[in-house]
């Protein structure tokens, strides 16, 4: 059974997206740095043992990384954009919620939330569709998007969508990011 063998660059590439240094990456391996960056450089052509426990320690770290779809909502509470503002509100009020992701098709359009209600001037504001109340800048990340990724949209935001092929998969809070530190 032929095995394929990473290139120097692919190793390279897999060590920076975990965001680990040579140093760290030698030491979960149990080779030496100058090793690493050699292999890295294209330098040296290690052996098959060496290359099996730097790959095996990648894989590892890989495996350690909290990824969207471990930690999203799944079965999202959503409006349509031609619902009426009346039924989002009775909606969030159901469900406890603050926000509700407004989606079409299965696509999501935009966010409406209780603050984007409350700035609605109008007497009649209920009648109104979502779509006239909805922030349509909304974030999505696709399931296999890390939790640093996932963090450093929600510095911004406080909702991230998951999305597949263009369709919503699940919805992510600070909430939900902070319980994986508790």
């Amino acid at each position: 059974m032929a095995m394929d063998l990473p290139t120097s660059a692919d190793l390279r590439e897999r060590r920076t997206n975990l965001g680990l240094t040579q140093s760290e990456l030698a030491d979960m391996a149990d080779v030496s740095q100058p090793l690493i960056a050699r292999i890295e450089g294209g330098d040296v052509d290690p052996r098959l043992s060496t290359l099996r426990r730097i790959v095996a320690a990648l894989d590892e770290a890989e495996s350690a990384v909290i990824h969207a779809e471990d930690i999203m909502h799944r079965g999202v509470v959503t409006v349509a954009p031609d619902d009426s503002i009346r039924q989002a509100i009775d909606v969030m009020v159901q469900e406890g919620y603050s926000q509700l992701p407004v989606v079409r098709d299965g696509r999501p359009q935009g966010i409406i939330s209780n603050s984007d209600i409350r700035q609605l001037e109008s007497e009649d504001a209920g009648d109104l569709p979502v779509a006239d109340a909805m922030r349509e800048a909304i974030t999505t990340v696709e399931p296999d998007a890390t939790l640093d990724e996932v963090n450093a949209h929600l510095n911004h935001q406080h909702a991230v969508m998951v999305v597949q092929d263009g369709q919503l998969e699940g919805i992510i809070t600070e909430a939900d990011v902070a319980a994986q530190f508790s």
